[in-house]
């Protein structure tokens, strides 16, 4: 190739990592607004935060529309192979984890009209914990750094521990008090969403990982979700009355 078209595909690549960048740093945002909106009751912030995430759809396209361009006119191989390829499906990952985040804001319409749950604190203890993952794997992204892409990956089993015990919690107080129903299964879809977050967060390490070095992550993932299996009974009520 020519010094010219070197440098034409150079900036190519460039402006694919800048829209990942810009993905990114919108879904951080998105679950953020998310977040805020469920903790404050704020449903203006809500459904502000639900008509951004086209920003995020189109961001995707973007990147899509780049990436087949490349693919068809310059024939990579190698490193920059990967690097179109990883921009492909880290954009995916970046547009499913807006659409939960927009699921997030939706609930927190529909809790906003309810009366308050106390589970619903430790929500945002696992929602903070993903945006941690969510800001070292982007990091990693940005800076090529493997080792960084490993410890955010393995901080997905604690992510699952904590849905697996908001789950259990969830369940209890529904059983306890049949009036919450309704609050906590909007807060268990909200709860999912996040895990679901953490989960995509995590593949984008994966493919850190085999960008980098060319191979996937030679470990399986840790998962601590154990919801599958969860059986919650409810305690036994005490007899009333005199002796028997």
């Amino acid at each position: 190739m020519t010094e010219h078209t070197v440098r034409a595909f150079d900036e190519q690549l460039k402006q694919l990592k800048n829209l990942i960048v810009q993905m990114g740093g919108l879904a951080e945002a998105e679950l953020e607004n998310a977040m805020l909106a469920l903790t404050r009751r704020d449903t203006a912030l809500a459904q502000a935060t639900v008509g951004s995430d086209s920003r995020l759809d189109q961001l995707e396209q973007e990147v899509s529309a780049l990436a087949v361009r490349m693919l068809a006119l310059r024939q990579p191989m190698a490193t920059d192979l990967r690097e179109i390829v990883s921009a492909l499906k880290i954009s995916s990952d970046l547009e499913r984890m807006g659409d939960y985040a927009a699921n997030v804001a939706k609930r927190s319409i529909a809790l906003s009209q309810l009366p308050a749950v106390r589970a619903a604190g430790s929500i945002p203890r696992m929602a903070r914990l993903v945006q941690v993952i969510i800001k070292d794997v982007l990091d990693s992204y940005v800076e090529r750094d493997t080792e960084r892409a490993i410890e955010a990956w393995s901080r997905d089993e604690e992510v699952d521990e904590m849905y697996t015990s908001i789950f259990r919690e969830l369940l209890t107080y529904m059983m306890e008090d049949t009036r919450t129903i309704s609050a906590c299964t909007h807060l268990l879809f909200v709860a999912k969403n996040i895990e679901r977050i953490g989960d995509h967060a995590t593949n984008i390490a994966e493919i850190v990982h085999f960008l980098v070095l060319g191979r996937g992550i030679d470990r399986v993932r840790p998962k601590g979700d154990t919801t599958s299996f969860a059986v919650v009974t409810p305690a036994q009520t005490p007899p009333q009355g005199g002796r028997e």
